[in-house]
């Protein structure tokens, strides 16, 4: 064995003993590691409030209230309401030494306030660790996220998950900027454009709340009218929020608000910027920096002081709508938000949806819309194209489309961009007999058929190829599209115009601008790009795909989208015309005929208040296994008024298609009931399943039920 060896073997056993005397001398000194949270043990506790109250975060309901820590001495001046900290969560009451209870997992939490005492009479576990001294949550947030939790049946936990973003150490070490003067006043612009519209603004301007459903005029204008209220609202010495629903309208906002105000007066909030932009950027609003902020749903929480206005533009959309529990709808929260903070309103639209009439209804919020000699100066011409329009028409037999879409097509392309609507991507989502129209199904499972590709037919449930179709009705061949998707209408629209670029817009890869020159544009509904100078011509292909939707709001989803892109065509007097392929005689068509979203809400809140209707009921949906949602059911006090519909089975989803909102699993047989109560009765409904939801996750039950309160898909 070499000498090498042998001193490895020895160990700490051969080392001089003054090398040893000096390790144990540094180790006695060194200070317990930081990254690892202590119990205290024995360390003295805080003089002043030694009990702090955490929300732990654990998004169970029977676990939401809050929990008292004992506060050490060494963490005495980090531990202030609002910060982010870590408990020991778990221990049982046999875990005490020296009169602190310990064990229990490290759980993140945030301090909500300092107690001289606590009503809790067992030894209370010290805090392990301040995890940032930079205070997050104040109590006008955790106010808003306890009335956000007790309106959707969820946990403030959770509700908090979606309102403070995760923490970036390096982005909370930087210094925000120093905040800037208010700016002068903006001039009226293009508000002048509607009748009450420089009152909303003077009104924001001199500091004033107030309330108002703006029917935006079609054109580009409305973004810059946003920045106009914004900019408004800051020369008051106020903040103002906007909430948009995507990426691509926040980008409109954004360069209104940097034109109109210069940079460093706003920030922009979305989920794409990247978590440590994000964070800094909402610092910067918490700190005060910053008084003015745009953004996604995810900003619908952002901690701006001194509000002055609330701004959410298309409420309609469904990206409104959070996906994460508690689930709750952008446009629920800014209103709660509205009436804590006692702050200016503004729901803009094109359209206008039965909740937006409703605010109006109930005298909550003005209407704020422009003459109709305006409308019918901005808005384009709408011409329609009936079932009997088609029978007559030869074009419409032998194509797709009808002489009238096609002459509108070739006119607009004399002058710019024509838009096309379809309300489908792909290719042929759907296939039917040539002849009597029968639903082409699947020989293997019966699901339905569709066409991926010029020659590939596939069954849409389990993907087999299908070769020798025939019609078993009729005996036919051969097929036709029951709803074509856009690669295929762009497809055929190329054939037609060889000699015009054609370019789509979809969920793959949506444009945002298409230049002012004759090209033919493909979307789907929401996805449509804005054309510089407008359109020349929209097309509204298979409306009845819209309208036919067995949905409560499929009227009002397509009277929307219709909008939506005839809102970007050139007005009348410049040549613009929207063709319509749909039933002249239904109602949405006729109210887009006369641009007249606002009376088609009207008379949707009338019908939906005589029949009890959401939104003038409340709703809630309980869906789950059969068995459990019986049980759920058996279990829950409702109030007296409360109506139970249902259960019914739930459309069962495939094991290859992702699971729809409020759908049950890939596979999964679910039933949902549904609970409706009348107005007055919201509350005691929420509470009731809030309750009953906690003492089912208590009981610790393995099979899943799911409580949705108002949800948006109710058939």
């Amino acid at each position: 064995m070499s000498s090498e060896n042998g001193q490895v073997d020895g160990g700490a056993r051969g080392a001089p003993p003054e090398q040893l005397a000096l390790i144990r001398e540094t180790v006695r000194k060194a200070d317990t590691p930081r990254a690892k949270p202590r119990t205290w043990r024995g360390a003295a506790l805080a003089g002043q409030l030694p009990v702090a109250r955490v929300l732990v975060d654990k998004g169970v309901l029977h676990l939401d209230r809050y929990f008292d820590y004992a506060v050490p001495e060494e963490l005495d001046a980090d531990a202030q309401p609002g910060v982010r900290v870590r408990v020991r969560f778990g221990a049982g009451r046999h875990r005490v030494r020296e009169g602190r209870r310990e064990g229990g997992g490290l759980i993140d939490g945030f301090l909500v306030e300092r107690l001289a005492e606590s009503d809790y009479s067992g030894p209370l576990a010290a805090l392990a660790q301040v995890v940032s001294p930079e205070p997050v949550l104040s109590e006008e947030l955790l106010g808003l996220a306890r009335a956000v939790a007790d309106r959707y049946a969820g946990s403030l936990a959770d509700v908090l998950q979606l309102a403070v973003p995760p923490r970036n150490a390096r982005a909370e070490r930087r210094p925000s900027p120093d905040p800037v003067p208010p700016p002068p006043a903006p001039p009226p612009g293009s508000w002048a454009r509607y009748e009450q519209g420089e009152g909303f603004l003077r009104s924001l301007a001199s500091g004033g709340a107030p309330r108002a459903v703006w029917n935006a005029l079609p054109g580009p204008l409305w973004s810059e009218e946003l920045a106009r209220a914004v900019a408004a609202t800051l020369a008051s010495g106020r903040g103002a929020l906007v909430v948009l629903p995507d990426g691509r309208t926040v980008a409109r906002v954004d360069a209104a608000l940097t034109e109109l105000l210069g940079e460093g007066r706003h920030a922009v909030l979305t989920a794409d910027a990247g978590p440590e932009k994000r964070y800094a950027q909402w610092l910067a609003v918490r700190r005060g920096s910053v008084r003015a902020v745009i953004g996604t749903r995810a900003a619908m929480f952002a901690p701006v002081r001194d509000l002055g206005l609330i701004a959410l533009w298309d409420d309609g959309d469904a990206s409104h709508s959070e996906q994460h529990a508690p689930q709750p709808h952008a446009r629920e929260v800014l209103l709660l938000r509205a009436a804590q903070d006692r702050c200016g309103f503004l729901l803009g639209s094109w359209s206008c949806t039965v909740e937006a009439a409703q605010l109006v209804e109930t005298g909550w919020a003005g209407p704020l819309v422009a003459g109709r000699d305006r409308v019918r100066a901005a808005a384009p011409l709408v011409r329609t194209v009936g079932d009997g329009d088609l029978a007559r028409d030869e074009a419409a037999r032998a194509a797709r489309l009808p002489t009238l879409a096609w002459q509108t097509l070739r006119e607009g392309l004399r002058h710019g961009p024509v838009l096309v609507q379809v309300p489908r991507r792909g290719y042929v989502p759907r296939m039917a007999c040539a002849g009597c129209r029968t639903p082409a199904r699947c020989r293997h499972c019966s699901g339905p058929l569709e066409a991926h590709g010029a020659d590939d037919l596939r069954c849409g449930w389990c993907g087999r190829e299908e070769t020798g179709w025939h019609c078993p009705e009729c005996g036919g061949f051969r097929l036709r599209a029951q709803v074509v998707g856009a690669r295929r209408t762009a497809e055929e629209l190329g054939r037609a115009f060889p000699a015009v670029p054609v370019r789509t817009s979809g969920r793959e890869h949506v444009l945002d601008t298409v230049p002012d020159t004759p090209a033919l544009v493909v979307s789907t509904p929401g996805a449509e790009p804005v054309a510089e100078g407008g359109y020349a011509a929209a097309l509204l292909l298979d409306g009845w795909a819209m309208l036919g939707r067995p949905d409560l709001r499929a009227a009002e989803e397509a009277l929307r989208r219709w909008i939506g892109a005839a809102a970007l065509v050139r007005p009348q007097a410049a040549g613009g015309t929207v063709v319509v392929i749909a039933e002249p005689t239904l109602r949405p068509v006729q109210a887009l005929v006369r641009w007249d979203p606002v009376g088609h809400a009207v008379r949707e809140l009338g019908e939906r208040t005589e029949l009890g209707f959401p939104p003038v009921s409340r709703m809630a949906a309980v869906s789950g296994p059969g068995e459990a949602v019986a049980e759920f059911l058996r279990a829950v006090e409702l109030p007296g008024e409360a109506e139970v519909l249902g259960p019914v089975p739930l459309p069962l989803t495939p094991a290859d298609r992702p699971r729809r909102p409020g759908g049950s699993p890939p596979g999964d047989h679910w039933e949902r009931a549904l609970i409706r109560v009348p107005p007055g009765s919201g509350a005691a409904l929420t509470g009731a399943l809030k309750a009953a939801q906690a003492a089912r996750t208590a009981r610790g039950g393995d099979i899943p039920v799911r409580v949705r309160i108002d949800p948006p898909d109710i058939g």
